[in-house]
């Protein structure tokens, strides 16, 4: 980010909330040490917490671009990288039929037949941007390890080409779920965040700040409610994210104070399985919603 003007960790925080994302005071000092060290950011936690809108606050807060790469299994330097454009080629090999090879090799692998993906697109920018590496622990090790040169050099190396230093250098935000163990040479090259769940308090907060025209006794109900529900043994429970949807919902059904049968008949909401939602109602009709989370 250029936080230019920012002068504190304090400062980051009031500027990631103008645009409702609430940080805590950690994540104001990574977020500031980052962008005085140069160093990319690795968060880490549930999904849902609020770590790819991290990302996205980072770029409105400093009116950069968001590039994002979605990771996946199955990712490789083609769709992270850069790739050529061997149609292109192609015809340009069919155009100069009788060129010799040398000289056609040289013509052929030019910045004209070159396919940028997300990874040199950040490199390249003439702007600065913000890097959104999203999901990396969803690739395999060998495509994790192409992406060190781009989180501790800012440069790219293209065989053909050489190597292209970035001209501003990219803030690279990097999101784990933890699904797997990430190698310790991406470690470290980074400033490491763990985002968890939020106290009762800040989920309210988040409440109020994202959801428009919500009470602040609806809030404070449903903010109470989810972290009871997250204290069960669930399969996958409910993220910030899915509390927010269940806020709206609520809302949008025109409930201004949460009752029994109303979690039941919206529980699908803010719970994926049906196993735990069968769970979650059955344990929670014993427990009077006004004690939940207290």
């Amino acid at each position: 980010m250029t936080t230019e003007g920012l002068q504190s960790p304090a400062e980051v925080k009031e500027r990631l909330r103008s645009f409702d994302y609430l940080a805590d005071d950690r994540i104001a000092q990574v977020v500031f040490l980052a962008d005085r060290l140069g160093k990319p950011i690795l968060v880490e936690g549930p999904a849902g917490v609020g770590k790819t809108e991290l990302a996205k606050a980072l770029a409105a807060v400093a009116g950069r671009n968001l590039i994002r790469l979605q990771c996946y299994e199955g990712l490789d330097e083609s769709k992270a990288l850069y790739e050529w454009n061997y149609k292109k080629q192609l015809l340009r090999i069919q155009a100069d039929e009788g060129t010799a090879w040398s000289d056609l090799e040289e013509d052929i692998f030019a910045e004209e037949f070159l396919l940028a993906r997300p990874l040199l697109e950040a490199i390249r920018s003439p702007d600065p941007v913000v890097l959104l590496i999203d999901e990396i622990d969803r690739v395999e090790v060998e495509t994790e390890a192409l992406m060190l040169e781009v989180l501790s050099d800012f440069q790219v190396s293209i065989p053909e080409l050489g190597t292209v230093v970035a001209q501003t250098q990219p803030l690279v935000v990097l999101t784990s779920n933890n699904t797997r163990e990430l190698s310790e040479a991406l470690k470290r090259r980074c400033l490491f965040l763990h985002i968890g769940y939020p106290s009762v308090e800040r989920e309210k907060e988040i409440l109020l700040a994202r959801v428009e025209g919500l009470s602040d006794q609806l809030a404070d109900q449903i903010a109470r409610l989810v972290r009871s529900v997250r204290n069960f043994q669930l399969k996958k429970p409910p993220s910030v994210s899915e509390s927010i949807d269940w806020a709206r919902t609520l809302l949008a059904l025109g409930v201004a104070e949460v009752e029994q049968g109303t979690v039941e008949e919206t529980l699908h909401v803010l719970l994926k399985y049906q196993n735990d939602i069968d769970k979650v109602s059955r344990d929670l009709s014993s427990v009077p919603l006004d004690t939940v989370a207290t």
